[in-house]
């Protein structure tokens, strides 16, 4: 029986589209915004990693996983802390409801939705990473819901600035529908095949930044993960502010929120 290949048309596709998700043209329908969120993906990687290894198995991004946790800690099941995966329910859900307003405060500018966003949870992760810096591993419980705490906000806006912003298969911290995509759009599915590329760098990104952050804690260095994740956001930050320079002397399309 033969074996199916991909074929090279095929391939060319995927290749282009990552290319254009992480170098979009000076026509892209979202501008410059799909290689900032792959990096903020990352970003949600590091975090997840770190909460979940370092603060006793609960997450500050993936909150369908708290969920599954609060569950679980409800049916007897051992290692998991209702406290926490109640607090970090709570303080996403806070951070989303900030980036909420914040969004409807510059609806007028994506560009400035996401500039704002990542200032304000920059600050919130440098106020994690000091935390963690003063604690030291294995962290305290008063440490642990700081943690928590300063994280879960840090994502919760992240989130709803991402959803804002609405770049299809890049909401920066959920990967269930990136990799239904994948496979239902399929061309083998009888779909469009559209979007693999993108949907592959951003599945990519959030495990690349979940291998860093584990490597770190494994080699006993659990304030790299969020020193990493402030770092790379900052970089973002920066990233956007130009950008958003650009847009507002050329009066750009994708800086219009939709």
């Amino acid at each position: 029986m033969p074996v199916a290949t991909t074929s090279p048309a095929t391939r060319s596709t995927v290749l282009h589209e990552a290319y254009r998700t992480l170098r979009p043209g000076p026509g892209a329908p979202h501008g410059p915004l799909p290689p900032l969120l792959l990096a903020l993906t990352v970003v949600t990687g590091l975090v997840d990693a770190f909460s979940y290894l370092a603060l006793g198995h609960v997450f500050v991004a993936n909150m369908t996983g708290n969920v599954v946790f609060l569950a679980l800690t409800l049916g007897g099941a051992p290692g998991f802390s209702l406290s926490a995966s109640l607090l970090a329910l709570a303080a996403f859900a806070a951070g989303a409801f900030a980036g909420g307003l914040l969004v409807h405060r510059l609806r007028r500018h994506q560009g400035r939705v996401l500039l704002a966003a990542l200032l304000l949870q920059s600050v919130l992760v440098l106020g994690a990473l000091v935390t963690a810096w003063l604690s030291a591993a294995p962290f305290p419980s008063p440490a642990r819901q700081v943690l928590i705490v300063l994280l879960g906000l840090a994502m919760g806006l992240q989130n709803a600035a991402a959803r804002a912003l609405a770049v299809p298969d890049l909401t920066t911290t959920v990967l269930t529908l990136t990799i239904t995509g994948i496979a239902a759009d399929s061309r083998a599915a009888g779909g469009a095949g559209s979007r693999i590329g993108r949907r592959l760098l951003s599945a990519a990104a959030m495990f690349l930044g979940v291998l860093a952050g584990a490597l770190f804690l494994h080699h006993q260095a659990p304030v790299l993960p969020l020193l990493s994740a402030a770092l790379l956001l900052l970089a973002t930050a920066a990233a956007t502010a130009t950008a958003v320079h650009r847009a507002e002397r050329t009066n750009a399309p994708w800086a219009q929120l939709r």
